[in-house]
């Protein structure tokens, strides 16, 4: 997969470059992209739901990050790309399904209501939701994950599974650190409520 991809975005994307400068970028491209491939095809996978749209964002997203390379803080790399990736798939998302951000849409006046609370608080402190998740098994998890508005999704996984710092997760997704943390409250909050809300049917349905 990687070859591939150094292949087919390295070559058109700077195919009327000078030979030097192509060369410079893909070695720099290999040296800070590649090694992070896999969360951003993680991250594009939760955002778009299958892995065939999320091979197509991250191909783009790769196509924009060889076209900003020079502008890539090598120690920060990973945070870069992230962002290209995660806005590269609601570029997707807006061209080939807008409905998905309708709802992502409706989030923006509780966002901007809990941010001036949650802003003096910080700190980075597990609470008893991200425990608790921790603990459900990995398939129901990805299941609930799925129910939950992109911008919820991207926060969780963003911080559960990538494990982005709060300060790192509001430079990548563009918002107040207040605001990632409200999300992720509200993110945590909403999967346990479908995790319970399935593990509930479930039950029912076994014992009906």
């Amino acid at each position: 997969m990687f070859p591939t991809f150094v292949a087919q975005t390295c070559g058109p994307a700077v195919s009327s470059a000078a030979p030097a400068d192509r060369s410079g970028d893909c070695a720099r491209f290999s040296r800070v992209v590649l090694p992070h491939l896999d969360d951003a095809f993680g991250l594009a996978r939760w955002l778009t739901g299958n892995r065939t749209d999320a091979e197509d964002v991250v191909q783009e997203a790769c196509l924009r990050a060889l076209g900003g390379i020079g502008g890539c803080r090598e120690d920060n790399a990973r945070a870069w790309l992230m962002k290209i990736v995660r806005n590269t798939a609601y570029t997707w998302l807006a061209r080939n399904r807008p409905a998905a951000l309708v709802q992502s849409g409706e989030i923006g006046a509780v966002d901007r209501t809990c941010a001036e609370f949650q802003s003096g608080r910080a700190a980075e402190i597990e609470t008893p939701e991200a425990a608790l998740i921790a603990k459900i098994d990995a398939a129901c998890v990805r299941a609930a994950l799925e129910a939950l508005p992109p911008v919820y999704r991207e926060t969780l996984v963003l911080r559960e599974f990538q494990g982005f710092g709060y300060r790192e997760i509001a430079d990548i997704t563009d918002v107040a650190i207040g605001t990632v943390m409200s999300r992720l409250a509200r993110a945590r909050r909403r999967l346990i409520e479908e995790f319970s809300a399935a593990s509930g049917s479930q039950t029912s349905s076994t014992f009906s």
